[in-house]
């Protein structure tokens, strides 16, 4: 993004066996920390709320980075502006000119209790290209670069759980670099940025076409695209048993050590029994005890949604497929290395493919997990 003109004309160019599997109390957290000052500018300022968190990210033009996650359930407001670098309530023309170290960023304010930040992470790597270390798509110099910058430590705790997810994914051929930073200070930018994307929705509309963005990310994420939508209900009723609507539909709980996965030791994936978005890999599944399948992680962040359940006079974490809405279990924070944490998941919620048919299946961006 140069100057406001030059850029454009540049371009021209987510009773028994139930209580048992929710013995484990949920920690909570996932950044709610008292909000990051931002700095007094001319720009609309953030709304305040009893139950918000933050997240702040960097993904070249702002302009681009906005209505991503304005569209998300659960996001509040999400201001442009910058951060990263030294200098005090800097203007977009300095920032623009690379001098000033900042970096043109988003911060998108949320509640937690609808929308998680592992999803906000999700959302950010499929809007950047995180191999690019020379800015983003039309845009050039470090202004433009790609960063995550983390508010507290559980935010850099997923936020690096999530890069180095993306990285065993296979789906970049070359390294990640998108940076994972503190945050400091992030100062919002001009007025006349803020929702620039509906504001100018022409002027928008010929820069994000040409800047090449769009191109790339519906190349890279192509084999996504149709995955993960929930059917009608009577297609649900109609296709699925008894047993795996009761779970995925109501919330139900089976029966422990008797269900289809407790025990698999195969190697292979796990996908969501109605919609088939990848959930699970064997490499992240462990023995917990409690006779259902469970998991140290998704398969890739962002893929599960998580919100709080107080159906039993207790608070746990219900785990939910993102794009279908399948009920799929709880996690709770008592699993093994590497992120203490257990997924305890229904496998009537879940359809099981071995390692062999992943590409025949369409899943071929996970083989590169179970190559040695």
């Amino acid at each position: 993004m140069i100057l406001l003109h030059m850029r454009i004309s540049a371009i021209a160019i987510g009773l028994l066996t139930l209580i048992n599997e929710c013995t484990p109390i949920h920690s909570g957290g996932t950044g709610m920390n008292p909000p990051t000052m931002v700095a007094e500018t001319e720009a609309k300022q953030p709304i305040q709320e009893a139950k918000t968190a933050r997240a702040t990210f960097a993904g070249g033009c702002f302009w681009c980075m906005e209505g991503p996650f304005e569209a998300e359930a659960g996001v509040l407001e999400v201001l442009a502006g910058y951060t990263g670098g030294a200098v005090v309530n800097p203007t977009y023309e300095q920032v623009s000119s690379g001098s000033t170290g900042h970096l043109e960023a988003i911060q998108v304010v949320y509640d937690p209790t609808k929308v998680s930040y592992e999803r906000l992470l999700d959302i950010f790597w499929r809007q950047i290209d995180p191999t690019d270390d020379g800015g983003q798509f039309v845009d050039r110099g470090g202004q433009y670069g790609s960063a995550i910058f983390c508010h507290d430590e559980e935010q850099r705790r997923l936020a690096e759980a999530s890069k180095e997810a993306l990285a065993k994914s296979g789906r970049f051929a070359k390294r990640i670099v998108t940076p994972i930073r503190t945050l400091e200070t992030f100062y919002p930018a001009e007025n006349y940025h803020q929702d620039y994307y509906k504001r100018n929705p022409l002027r928008y509309k010929f820069y994000r076409f040409n800047s090449g963005r769009d191109r790339f990310l519906k190349k890279t994420w192509r084999d996504t695209e149709g995955a993960g939508q929930r059917p009608s209900e009577s297609e649900l009723k109609a296709r699925l048993t008894a047993l795996q609507y009761a779970v995925t539909q109501k919330e139900a709980t089976e029966p422990a050590f008797d269900n289809a996965y407790w025990d698999n030791k195969r190697e292979g994936i796990y996908v969501d029994v109605v919609s088939g978005e990848p959930l699970f890999s064997s490499t992240d599944k462990f023995d917990s005890g409690t006779g259902w399948p469970s998991f140290t992680k998704p398969i890739e962040t962002g893929l599960v949604t998580e919100q709080e359940d107080r159906k039993l006079f207790r608070a746990r974490t219900e785990v939910r497929s993102r794009k279908a809405g399948s009920h799929l279990g709880h996690v709770f924070p008592d699993g093994p290395a590497p992120t203490g944490q257990r997924y305890c998941i229904n496998s009537a919620a879940l359809r099981f493919i071995p390692k062999e048919e992943l590409e025949k299946e369409g899943y071929g961006q996970y083989i590169s997990l179970f190559e040695k």
